[in-house]
C-alpha cells in the first residue's frame, strides 16, 4: 500500500492501481468561514486531476467534507464510491451522476477492488464521526479520523493488529491532544503511527508527539513505513 500525506487528515491510498482518498482538503475553504484559520501550506494541484475510486469522508466539518476539492473529483462519468456517515451522506449525493454513495455509519463494512474498508466509532462533535481501518489481504491500516481519546472506541476495532495508525495531535475542535495522542496509542500498541491534524492551521511541526514508532508525515510525500 501506498500511503500519501495530503495535509490535516487527507491521505491518497494507491493498491493494484486504484487510488483511493480519505478526507482530502486541498482548497483553502475553512478560511472562508474563519479567517486565523487560513491554509499554511500550498495546494499541489496535481493531486486535484487524478480519478478516485474510492472517497472516504469521515464526518461533515469542512477540513474533511470539502465541496471546493470534491467538485474536482465529482465529474460527469467518475464512478466514485463514496463511503460517509449520515452527517455527509444526506448532503453529499446532491453531487448525483453516476458516483455510489454508501451508508458508512460506524460498524459498517464495505469491501471495493480487493479492499475491505470498515468504519468504527470516532468520538467528535459531529455525532456521526467515524474513523475507517483499510485493510487488504495482508495489514490493516487504522485511521482514526477526528477524535478524542474514547475507551469505546477500542470496542469497535477490528481484532487483527494494525500495520499503522495515524491519529490527530493538535487538542483543537474536539481531537486529541499529543498527551492523548500517546495514552490512544499504548492501548493499540501499534508498530507504526503516523501524527496528523497538525500544521496546516497551526505552527505545530508533527515533532510534539514523541513516541516510539512515531513517523512525522511530510506533505504531499509517501510514507513510508
Amino acid at each position: 500500500m501506498k500511503i500519501t500525506f495530503l495535509g490535516q487528515a487527507g491521505f491518497l491510498l494507491e493498491k493494484n492501481g486504484k487510488k483511493i482518498l480519505i478526507d482530502p482538503y486541498l482548497s483553502d475553504n475553512v478560511k472562508n468561514f474563519n479567517p486565523k484559520n487560513y491554509r499554511r501550506q500550498p495546494i499541489e494541484e496535481r493531486f486535484l486531476n487524478i480519478a478516485p475510486d474510492v472517497i472516504v469522508i469521515t464526518h461533515a466539518h469542512l477540513d474533511h467534507y470539502d465541496k471546493e476539492t470534491l467538485k474536482h473529483y465529482f465529474i460527469k462519468d467518475s464512478k466514485i464510491s463514496v463511503l460517509c456517515p449520515n452527517s455527509v451522506w444526506q448532503d453529499v449525493r446532491n453531487y448525483g451522476g453516476d458516483n455510489n454513495y454508501i451508508l458508512f455509519n460506524a460498524l459498517t463494512s464495505v469491501s471495493l477492488f480487493g479492499l475491505k474498508f470498515t468504519a468504527v466509532k470516532a468520538e467528535h462533535s459531529d455525532e456521526y464521526a467515524i474513523g475507517v481501518v483499510v485493510s487488504d489481504k495482508k495489514d490493516n491500516y487504522y485511521f482514526t479520523g477526528d477524535t478524542l481519546y474514547n475507551e469505546n472506541i477500542f470496542k469497535t476495532l477490528p481484532t487483527k493488529r494494525f500495520k499503522a495508525v495515524f491519529l490527530p495531535i493538535n487538542g483543537v475542535g474536539n481531537n486529541m491532544n499529543v498527551k492523548d495522542a500517546i495514552r490512544f496509542i499504548k492501548k493499540l500498541k501499534v508498530k507504526n503511527v503516523v501524527p496528523c491534524h497538525f500544521g496546516l492551521f497551526d505552527e505545530m511541526t508533527g515533532y510534539e508527539f514523541c513516541v516510539k514508532g512515531a513517523i512525522v508525515p511530510e506533505i504531499y510525500k509517501e510514507i513510508k513505513l
